[in-house]
């Protein structure tokens, strides 16, 4: 977070007041940056609410205005950042306050989209204090809040609204439910009934909710399959009849359910793990879980958590040869489960001049570039070769040297991205029309697009974000991807 507003503040980007520049199409016209007025936000209403506010983001508070809500309910939507660092910018963009980009209806739409981008991450905590700013009041917000609170067992604070309330929401299910839990199930058997006589449920709803009203009627069927995308009602009715269903298979959101260890503490490392893969976990508490107590057997995460014990020992005894030794078993662990980033947050620093030797000195090496302080850290490293000129570069924001030998994944697209080209004309005009937002979603589809093998897509994406100031963001994408993809064309 710090990094990103230093990034804005360097670019004039900082609220309040500066210029603001973003990214669309791969033409090229003018990388002049247009000046965007801004006005204080004082009252964004239900669609701006936020837990971050303008001064600690630096995103300006008109960052979505200007902008069609639908599009950007589709771009925000099908937006799955292909490296870590992209999605920690969008999880400050999802949580930023900001005025929607439209009043009424619309702008609750566009508080809805954000919502469902925190969700699907896993930020299950943070979408519910998102809802408690912006109030549940209308229906599209009360699904989701009751969604979530029911996702965290907290049953009552939505049942009692709806008491309050009947016109907050239509669903059946949730209505039978709730009459259930306030001990009335006679009346709750009678809205069943009437909801299955007149069709307003499907069969398998009708099922579920049977069987939770009757215990009988859960002895005598056969046992429910259980749903591939249970929602969070289905989840606690399942659990309400003696079957709770396990997380692992479920939708990330589900993953928060196993991180208090009431399920073991294999389930809760896999959750951990599940979570700082996307960056919804900080790596400290990964690391707390993984050291927690001697692996109970081995094989898949016990080998992980093994080889990680094996490692902090080697490292908190300073001895090179056995961290030599013991780097390559944790690395290839964590790779595999796609963990180095966060490893590399938790190692690099104490990892840089330890003197290793043989394999152990290349992942070492690649650690500090995965790291928060790879700016800093590869000061502190020499000439190692090509790959770490080439990565010592772009960490500096500087035109890489050896392009064109470097044996790194998109080399040449990223190296094309710090030679000075400018921001594509079609992202250029979205940007002198304010829409700042929407630039940094295209330009995060661009990345994406460009780590799939699209080498031009991937340039403009860098020398968009560098144009709007994202400058830290740019550097650790180009080297996570870099990197990231060089490990995984190894396994």
């Amino acid at each position: 977070m710090k990094r990103l507003l230093a990034g804005l503040c360097s670019a004039g980007l900082a609220w309040p007041g500066g210029a603001l520049l973003a990214q669309s199409d791969p033409v090229a016209n003018s990388a002049t940056a247009p000046i965007v007025s801004e006005t204080p936000l004082d009252n964004p209403g239900s669609g701006g609410a936020g837990l971050l506010s303008s001064r600690v983001t630096g995103l300006p508070g008109t960052l979505w205005i200007g902008s069609d809500p639908m599009r950007l309910r589709e771009l925000i939507t099908a937006a799955r950042p292909a490296v870590p660092a992209l999605r920690e910018l969008l999880h400050t963009l999802m949580l930023a306050e900001a005025d929607p980009p439209a009043s009424g209806a619309a702008g609750i739409a566009h508080l809805g989209a954000r919502l469902d981008w925190l969700i699907r991450l896993g930020a299950v905590e943070e979408a519910q204090a998102l809802i408690e700013i912006a109030g549940h009041d209308t229906p599209e917000l009360f699904s989701r809040w009751a969604d979530l609170n029911l996702l965290l067992g907290q049953t009552n604070a939505p049942c009692a609204a709806l008491r309050s309330t009947p016109g907050l929401s239509n669903d059946i299910a949730l209505r039978i439910f709730c009459t259930a839990r306030s001990g009335d199930w006679q009346r709750a058997t009678l809205l069943l009934g009437s909801a299955r006589t007149l069709g307003d449920l499907p069969a398998r709803d009708v099922d579920l909710l049977e069987r939770f009203l009757d215990d009988a009627l859960a002895e005598e069927r056969p046992a429910l399959i259980p749903p591939v995308r249970p929602t969070p009602l289905e989840f606690r009715l399942f659990e309400a009849m003696g079957e709770p269903l396990p997380t692992a298979p479920l939708p990330l959101a589900f993953s928060v359910l196993d991180l208090g260890g009431d399920n073991g503490w294999r389930a809760q490392i896999e959750a951990a793990e599940r979570l700082a893969r996307v960056g919804a976990l900080p790596a400290n508490q990964l690391l707390g879980l993984y050291t927690l107590r001697e692996p109970a057997a081995s094989g898949g995460v016990w080998d992980r958590i093994d080889a990680l014990q094996d490692f902090e020992k080697a490292l908190n005894r300073g001895a090179p040869d056995a961290v030599s030794l013991a780097l390559p078993k944790v690395w290839s662990q964590m790779a595999s489960a796609g963990l180095l980033v966060p490893f590399a947050d938790l190692f690099a620093e104490r990892l840089v001049g330890l003197g290793l030797s043989g394999r152990a000195s290349r992942m070492a090496l690649r650690s500090v570039f995965l790291s928060p302080g790879y700016e800093a850290l590869s000061s502190r490293i020499g000439d190692e070769g090509p790959e770490v000129r080439f990565l010592t570069a772009i960490a500096r924001g500087q035109m890489p040297p050896d392009a064109g030998v470097v044996a790194l994944p998109h080399s040449a697209a990223v190296a094309a991205g710090f030679s000075g080209a400018q921001i594509p004309a079609v992202l250029h005009e979205q940007l002198a029309q304010g829409r700042l937002g929407e630039v940094i979603l295209r330009a995060v589809a661009l990345f994406n697009s460009g780590a799939d093998g699209n080498a031009a897509d991937l340039t403009d994406a860098l020398v968009t974000l560098r144009g709007i100031g994202l400058e830290d963001v740019a550097r650790r994408a180009a080297l996570q991807l870099m990197i990231l993809d060089a490990e995984r064309a190894r396994r």
